[in-house]
């Protein structure tokens, strides 16, 4: 077997496993254009009647690189067929 037959996966660095802990505010996720949202308000809203995914820590809505993802996901337009 060829070095280039084999695919080696590098192990995760601490920088991948950091990135993981983030969180951002509604405000950060707006701003940032994260999720598709231009409204703080309208964010929030939408998190208290749990129509997005979000973490509720200690009363504060906080979205994690993994909400984010499963958002986006949820929201994608899967293109008609030709």
């Amino acid at each position: 077997m060829t070095a280039k037959a084999t695919k080696t996966t590098k192990p995760p660095t601490r920088l991948d496993d950091e990135s993981e802990l983030r969180r951002w505010t509604p405000q950060e996720v707006v701003d940032k254009r994260l999720l598709p949202y231009t409204s703080v308000r309208v964010l929030k809203q939408k998190c208290y009647r749990r129509q997005v995914f979000h973490h509720n820590d200690g009363g504060r809505i906080s979205f994690t690189p993994a909400d984010i993802r499963r958002e986006n996901e949820r929201t994608a337009v899967i293109p008609a067929a030709a």
